[in-house]
């Protein structure tokens, strides 16, 4: 099997898809609330802490119908720290600060906006932290569009760690166009091991081996 061609992940319209998720806010009780919010952290970035920590409580935690797979509480948190208008330096010193000392669901958060933040590289290591923990919920955004940053060896225990841990593999952004030789050696080997021991492979493991099989014995 012959690893695939390197690819330079585009940058997403981080700019719009902000605009996106403060849209799906409109005529919810919570908007004037994160408009307010927002506009306070834009003038005073040490306001981000609490009001960080506040929205759940104000905009819940529910699914947002107009932004389907982001809770509100994940959207508005993001549209918050969008509304940080700082140098690079100073803007990841308080995208660490609210990840360090969150909970759960606030680290959640950090994790799905990175992609949405003018951070360059500089929050890899938020990534490390949560693809090292054992909460499913951190790993699932760990490898998300912010993931393309980090390198291939991480990556490929992210993945590995998804599969043991039971995340979907669905939620590995670009998955089939990223996975490569050693990728593919490794999970054949946990197949093995699985096998040999009477277990079943989890399904989509199991079809993300046949599929990139399948695609190189037809090239």
């Amino acid at each position: 099997m012959t690893a695939p061609i390197e690819k330079a992940w585009p940058e997403p319209d981080a700019g719009q898809r902000a605009l996106d998720l403060r849209a799906a806010f409109a005529g919810l009780p919570c908007e004037p609330w994160l408009d307010e919010a927002a506009d306070t952290i834009w003038r005073r970035s040490e306001a981000l802490t609490g009001l960080f920590a506040a929205a759940a409580r104000h905009c819940g935690r529910q699914q947002l119908a107009a932004a389907p797979g982001w809770t509100a509480d994940e959207a508005a948190r993001t549209i918050l720290l969008s509304a940080l208008e700082l140098p690079e330096e100073t803007l990841i010193a308080h995208v660490e600060e609210v990840y360090v000392y969150g909970d759960a669901a606030e680290k959640r958060a950090v994790l799905r906006a990175l992609p949405l933040l003018p951070v360059g590289d500089r929050a890899v290591p938020l990534l490390h932290d949560a693809i090292r923990t054992n909460d499913p919920r951190l790993l699932a955004a760990a490898v998300g569009p912010y993931a393309r940053r980090l390198d291939a060896a991480l990556w490929r225990q992210a993945v590995l760690k998804c599969v043991f841990t039971g995340v979907p593999l669905d939620a590995v952004h670009a998955l089939r166009e990223r996975a490569d030789t050693q990728l593919m050696e490794l999970l054949e080997g946990y197949a093995l091991e699985r096998r040999a021991a009477g277990r079943d492979v989890p399904a989509d493991a199991a079809a993300l081996l046949q599929g990139l099989g399948t695609e190189e014995g037809g090239a």
